[in-house]
């Protein structure tokens, strides 16, 4: 089952939502963990710290825990 992650305004970043879900305690630790490859968004390896997630989107570590953008 897939924790939420609220969204305030339009989109969210993935180092933000990284940093939300407690993957990273910084910011720099959430770039780092994204530009490692140690998630993926809708399936798909993304490594870009800046990706924007919008409502919908799932969010997944490397042990297959999930997270969903809810608006």
């Amino acid at each position: 089952m897939a924790t939420a992650i609220p969204l305030r305004g339009e989109h969210i970043t993935l180092a933000q939502a990284v940093k939300l879900a407690g993957l990273a305690d910084t910011g720099g630790q959430a770039k780092l963990f994204v530009r490692a490859g140690k998630v993926r968004v809708n399936g798909s390896s993304e490594t870009r710290p800046g990706h924007k997630l919008h409502a919908g989107d799932r969010m997944t570590d490397e042990t297959g825990r999930e997270w969903i953008i809810q608006a």
